[in-house]
């Protein structure tokens, strides 16, 4: 033992020796029922505090193609087309249940309850897993337009659409654990070989489809980031098409701005959608990379998975700062929305690729 150490040993016995004397019911009779409650109160407080803490830490990425391979008992024969895409569905889905403090979307008590990051992390990851389990059941799992839908992916798509807040009767996580349930046996049936019914289909046509909601997606979280500071906004909505209509006139221009109490939601949910997109892409990139090379668009895809990167790197600050445009300070919002918009432009190439060829 160092000698710092022995020299530490002392004060914290003597440290231990004092709180297990203050936690004596002796000591509580001793104290009176005030004294006691107050210990309790204070206690409590310092614990859900720590838990707050520990708690509100999002979850790093996770190796997409082991994660495969596990379930399907490390048998490298089994990764078949699709298995990677629909295993990397359920562990996005596994994380949002299993990380420290489980779901806190639904919390109605502490510390849970008064935590807002990581729920709004929680909802941009679960946007994204919607957006994969609709990709799962309507365009990769069918041959063409008039093919029989999966029955699995055909329950499982509602199931991950459930309310994202309720607590009870049922709630949130059983309808999101029977979710990852159906693509459990979805991805039994795809990785056996005896079993023909259960398909994945690694076409361009049916990435296109998902790569289009993908950017919408990615479109309107820079937007919604980027209005951080303010922004004076022309109406764009009907330009190009002089018979286009909309139901209700807006003014030709107007000015939109985040309020003050809303930024870091914004931040904290597009975070969650970029990692958990992070994830799919890199899934992406395995099952449909014989069409990704005759394309010539591998270095494409790649090039989006680094832009999404990016958004996940660590926050040194305490807090979202939200200086102006060129201001003295930072601002995590315009900063986020950069990395955002480039990887949109990039999934636009990919898309114009995957389309023309």
């Amino acid at each position: 033992m160092s000698e710092p150490l022995a020299a530490q040993l002392p004060r914290l016995v003597e440290t231990v020796s004092k709180l297990a004397t203050m936690y004596h019911p002796r000591t509580w009779k001793e104290k009176g029922l005030w004294w006691t409650a107050g210990l309790f109160v204070l206690t409590y407080l310092v614990v859900v505090v720590i838990l707050g803490v520990l708690w509100s830490r999002s979850p790093g990425p996770f190796d997409v193609r082991e994660h495969a391979l596990k379930l399907v008992g490390n048998d490298p024969a089994k990764l078949v087309t699709g298995v990677v895409t629909t295993a990397t569905a359920m562990g996005i889905a596994e994380t949002l249940l299993d990380k420290p403090g489980g779901y806190l979307s639904n919390d109605v008590a502490p510390p849970g309850v008064y935590l807002d990051n990581i729920p709004n992390w929680e909802f941009g990851a679960l946007t994204e897993l919607r957006d994969l389990s609709s990709a799962l059941r309507n365009d990769f799992a069918r041959s063409q337009s008039q093919s029989v839908e999966d029955p699995d992916l055909q329950q499982a798509e509602p199931k991950f659409n459930y309310d994202s807040e309720s607590w009870i009767f049922p709630s949130s996580e059983s309808e999101y654990r029977g979710g990852i349930a159906s693509l459990q046996r979805y991805l039994r049936r795809l990785a056996d070989a005896k079993q023909y019914d259960g398909q994945f289909f690694a076409r361009a046509d049916n990435l296109t489809a998902y790569l289009q909601v993908v950017s919408k997606r990615l479109g309107s979280l820079g937007q919604r980031l980027s209005y951080a500071v303010g922004q004076n906004q022309l109406n764009t909505a009907l330009a190009g098409d002089p018979s286009a209509r909309q139901s209700t006139p807006v003014p030709a221009q107007s000015r939109t701005k985040t309020p003050w109490n809303k930024i870091d939601d914004y931040f904290f949910e597009a975070r969650g959608y970029t990692w958990a997109l992070l994830q799919s892409l890199k899934a992406i990139e395995i099952d449909f990379a014989p069409v990704l090379q005759n394309k010539n668009a591998l270095v494409s895809i790649k090039q989006i998975i680094r832009e999404l990167e990016n958004t996940q790197n660590t926050i040194w600050s305490p807090m979202i700062l939200n200086g102006t445009g060129f201001g003295p300070m930072a601002n995590h919002s315009l900063v986020m929305a950069s990395y955002i918009s480039r990887a949109n432009a990039a999934v636009i190439d990919l898309r114009n690729l995957l389309v023309q060829g």
